[in-house]
C-alpha cells in the first residue's frame, strides 16, 4: 500500500481513500455515466433497458464509484442511475458535477451563481433519490457574469456543513484556481483532462498528489484515438499486443500506474467494453512498456494529430 499525504491507495486496481471529515474509499476503476444518454449527451438513450443493465452490471463487477451530472441529458443519466440502482448499496459512491447547464443546441454554458449552485445540488439530490451527495464537483466554465470563485466555493461549503454533501471537488480548473480553492475550503479531489496523449495538466496531477487528494482524469481514453494520432496508435498497439489486451485497456492501465492517487471513470454502453475496462487493474505494464508510453508526450504537452 502507498500513501501520499492523506490519500491511501493500492497499486493496480486497488483503492483510493479521499481524505476529509468523512473519508470515502473508491475502487480505482469506476464508471463514467455520461455516455448513457443520447447522441451529443442529449436526450434519452436509444436502449433505456440496455443502459439500466450496464449500470447494474458495473456494480456487479465491483464498481463502487459512479460519475454523473444532472446536465447529462440533461437529467436523463441521474434518473437512469436511480432507476437502475436505488436503493443504493452502502459502499456505492455517487459523484456529480454542478456549475453548468445545456442550451437547446446542446451547448455547455456556465451556471455558477451561488443560488444556482444551491439549486443544482438540490436537483441532484432529488433525481438521484439521496439525502446527501458523496462528491460534488464545481465544474469551472468561463463566466462573463463575473461570479466570484470564493462565493461559489462558499455556497458549496455551506451545503457541506449542512450535511447535503460530503466532499467538494473541482473540475476543469487551472493550477492557479486549484491553489486558490485550497485556501478557501477543503477540497478532496480534482477531475481534469489527462490521458496518455494529453499531459497538459501534469503539474496539477503532481500537485494533487502532494496535497493528498484524488485525481480523476476525464476523457481517460483521449478522443478514442480516432483523430489520426498514428504514432500513438502504433505504440499503444505494440504494448497491447504484448499483453493480449486492447489499446484502450493499455491506456487505462498506464493511467493507473502513472500515480497511485488516480481514479478512473471510463464510460461505455457496451457490456464487453465494460468487462474490459473493469479488468484493467490486472494488467501489469513492464518498465519498458511504461517508458514507451511515457515517451509519446512530454509532461505538459499533447500528441497532435498526424497529417
Amino acid at each position: 500500500m502507498q500513501q501520499h499525504h492523506g490519500v491511501t491507495s493500492t497499486p493496480g486496481g486497488g483503492l483510493v481513500t479521499l481524505p476529509g471529515r468523512d473519508p470515502l474509499t473508491l475502487r480505482r476503476v469506476g464508471f463514467g455515466a455520461m455516455q448513457l444518454c443520447g447522441p451529443g449527451v442529449l436526450g434519452p438513450p436509444a436502449d433505456r433497458a440496455g443502459a439500466v443493465r450496464i449500470l447494474r452490471r458495473a456494480v456487479e463487477l465491483g464498481v463502487n464509484h459512479i460519475d454523473t451530472s444532472d446536465f447529462y441529458g440533461p437529467w436523463v443519466v441521474n434518473e437512469l442511475i436511480a432507476e437502475a440502482l436505488h436503493p443504493y448499496r452502502d459502499e456505492l459512491v455517487l459523484a456529480t458535477k454542478i456549475g453548468a447547464y445545456r442550451d437547446q443546441q446542446g451547448g455547455w454554458l456556465p451556471s455558477g451563481h451561488p443560488d444556482a449552485l444551491r439549486a443544482q445540488v438540490h436537483d441532484n439530490l432529488r433525481r438521484l433519490k439521496v439525502e446527501v451527495l458523496d462528491v460534488v464537483y464545481l465544474r469551472h466554465l468561463a463566466d462573463r457574469a463575473g461570479v466570484d470563485f470564493a462565493d461559489q466555493l462558499g455556497a458549496l461549503t455551506e451545503l457541506r456543513d449542512a450535511g447535503l454533501l460530503r466532499h467538494i471537488g473541482l473540475s476543469n480548473v487551472t493550477l492557479e484556481q486549484f491553489e486558490r480553492a485550497r485556501g478557501l475550503t477543503d477540497v478532496s479531489v480534482v477531475q481534469n483532462l489527462y490521458n496518455v496523449v494529453n499531459r497538459s495538466d501534469a503539474a496539477l496531477l503532481t500537485r494533487t498528489a502532494e496535497c493528498g487528494m484524488g485525481f480523476v482524469p476525464f476523457f481517460p481514453l483521449g478522443s478514442g484515438f480516432q483523430d489520426s494520432r498514428a504514432r500513438g496508435h502504433s505504440v499503444l498497439a505494440g504494448v497491447a499486443d504484448r499483453h493480449e489486451a486492447t489499446s484502450a485497456q493499455i491506456s487505462l492501465a498506464w493511467l493507473l500506474q502513472t500515480a497511485p492517487h488516480v481514479v478512473l471513470i471510463p464510460g461505455t454502453t457496451s457490456p464487453s467494453h465494460l468487462e474490459e475496462n473493469t479488468s484493467v487493474g490486472d494488467i501489469e505494464l513492464t518498465p519498458d512498456d511504461v517508458a514507451a508510453l511515457d515517451a509519446l508526450v512530454a509532461d505538459g504537452d499533447t500528441l497532435e494529430p498526424a497529417h
